[in-house]
C-alpha cells in the first residue's frame, strides 16, 4: 500500500511540474521553440505509452482466454456477458441521455468563438470518418488476421478471437487445461512487467502535460470557459450517478474500491489514454476482490462498450456544434442522433480521438457542418483528460458490479 501511495504521489507531482515547465515556455519562448520543446517532451509520453501499448495484447488475450475457460461452459459466459451488457447499456444510454439533457439546458455552443476553430484539425479527422459505417464497423469487430489485430491493439477484435479460443479450450477437458496452465502464467509475467512500467508513469505524465500546456497556454481556457465548464459540470453529474449506482450495488466496499483505482484514474487523466491503465486496472480490480475470471472477461468488453465519459461527450459536443451554426433540432431528432451515436460508438474504440470521430460523421448525417469540429479541438486535449478519466471510472464499476451479482467479490 505504501509503495502505490508513494507512485500516487509522483504522479501528481509530475503533474504539477508538467504544467510549470510548459508554463514557462509558453510564457517566455518563441512560437518555434514552443512546438520544438513540446514535440521532444511528449516523447517521455510516447515511451510510457508504447511501453503499456506493447503488453496489451498478450495481457487481454491470455487474461480472458483463461477467464473464460475456468467459466466453464457456454451457459455461465453467457450469464456473465448478459450481465456486463445490462451495466454497458444502460449506462451508456444515461450518459447519452445527461449530455443532451445539459446541452439543451445550458446552450454552450452559443459561447463558441467561430474565430478560434483549429481548421487542420478537423480536416485531419474529417479524413478518419470512413471508419463510420455498417460495414467498417463489422470490419472492426471480426478480424482477418489476429496477428495483425494484436500488432495494432484493436481490443474488440482480441475480444472476439479471445472469447472463441477460450470456449474452445473449454470444450477440451483435460488437454484444454494445459493451455489454461501456460497462458495463466504468461498472464502473471506479463502483469509483473506492468509493474515495471509503471514507474516510469511520472514521466509520462510530466511529458503529456508540459507538451500542451507549452503551446496551448492557459488561455484556452479562457476562451472556452463556458464550453469548458458546461461539460465539467456534466462529468461532476455523470461521476455521482456512476457512484449512486455503484454504491447501491457494492454499499461499504465503494470507499475501498475507490482507494484501489486511484492511480489508474491520475494517469488516465494525465496521458488521456485508457489503454495505459489497462494492464495497471486488471490488477487493482483484482487485488481490491473481484475474481481474476469476472475481471478478464469484462474489463476487456468494457474497454468496447462501456465508454461513459465519451458518450456523454458526443452528444453535448455534436449538438454544441449545432447551436454555434445556428441549426435547431427537435427532440425527435436529438433522440435519433442520440440512438446513432450508441451504435456507432461501439466500432471505434481504438480510433485516436474516437469521439471526435463519430461526432465528425454524426454531424454530417444531421446536415450539421462536419467541419464544425474545428471548434471544439482547440478545447478537446483537457476535455479528454475528464472524459477519460470518467471510461475508467465506469469500468472499474462496471466489473466490480458483476463480480458482486455473480457472488464472486471477495
Amino acid at each position: 500500500m505504501r509503495k502505490r501511495s508513494n507512485l500516487t504521489l509522483y504522479i501528481l507531482g509530475a503533474m504539477v511540474l508538467g504544467m510549470l515547465a510548459g508554463y514557462i515556455v509558453f510564457v517566455f519562448c518563441t512560437p518555434e521553440t514552443k512546438t520544438g520543446f513540446s514535440q521532444n517532451i511528449k516523447l517521455l509520453s510516447a515511451i510510457f505509452l508504447r511501453l503499456v501499448q506493447m503488453v496489451i495484447a498478450p495481457l487481454v488475450f491470455s487474461t480472458l482466454v483463461v477467464g473464460i475457460a475456468k467459466l466453464g461452459n457456454m451457459k455461465t459466459v453467457g450469464r456473465v456477458g448478459g450481465k456486463a451488457l445490462l451495466w454497458f447499456i444502460s449506462a451508456s444510454l444515461a450518459s447519452l441521455l445527461l449530455g443532451m439533457l445539459l446541452v439543451n439546458l445550458f446552450q454552450p455552443g452559443a459561447a463558441i468563438e467561430l474565430s478560434n476553430a483549429d481548421a487542420a484539425g478537423a480536416k485531419d479527422l474529417m479524413g478518419k470518418t470512413q471508419q463510420f459505417g455498417l460495414q467498417n464497423f463489422v470490419e472492426h469487430v471480426f478480424s482477418v488476421s489476429v496477428i495483425q489485430s494484436m500488432a495494432e491493439n484493436q481490443i474488440l477484435q482480441i475480444v472476439v478471437f479471445s472469447v472463441m479460443f477460450g470456449v474452445a479450450t473449454a470444450a477440451l477437458g483435460e488437454k484444454g487445461k494445459i493451455i489454461i496452465k501456460g497462458l495463466d502464467a504468461v498472464a502473471h509475467v506479463i502483469l509483473t512487467i506492468v509493474n515495471y512500467v509503471m514507474l516510469a508513469a511520472p514521466l509520462g505524465v510530466f511529458g503529456a502535460i508540459a507538451g500542451v500546456m507549452a503551446t496551448q497556454g492557459p488561455k484556452i481556457f479562457i476562451f472556452y470557459a463556458h464550453y469548458f465548464l458546461y461539460f465539467i459540470i456534466g462529468i461532476i453529474l455523470l461521476w455521482l450517478l456512476l457512484l449512486i449506482a455503484g454504491f447501491i450495488i457494492l454499499n461499504k466496499r465503494l470507499p475501498r474500491l475507490l482507494k484501489h483505482i486511484i492511480q489508474p484514474l491520475i494517469i488516465a487523466f494525465s496521458t488521456t489514454s485508457s489503454e495505459a491503465v489497462f494492464p495497471k486496472l486488471t490488477s487493482e480490480l483484482e487485488d481490491f476482490g473481484c475474481d481474476e475470471k469476472i475481471v478478464s472477461f469484462v474489463l476487456p468488453l468494457g474497454y468496447s462498450f462501456n465508454l461513459d465519459g465519451s458518450m456523454m461527450y458526443m452528444t453535448f459536443a455534436s449538438m454544441a456544434i449545432a447551436q454555434a451554426y445556428g441549426i435547431h433540432l427537435d427532440y425527435g431528432a436529438q433522440l435519433t442522433m442520440l440512438l446513432v451515436l450508441m451504435l456507432t460508438s461501439k466500432g471505434i474504440a481504438g480510433v485516436p480521438r474516437a469521439s471526435l470521430v463519430v461526432v465528425t460523421a454524426t454531424c454530417a448525417m444531421f446536415k450539421i457542418p462536419p467541419e464544425g469540429v474545428a471548434l471544439i479541438l482547440p478545447i478537446d486535449h483537457f476535455c479528454d483528460m475528464f472524459r477519460t478519466a470518467t471510461n475508467v471510472l465506469g469500468n472499474a464499476l462496471a466489473t466490480s458490479a458483476v463480480s458482486k451479482w455473480e457472488k464472486a467479490l471477495d
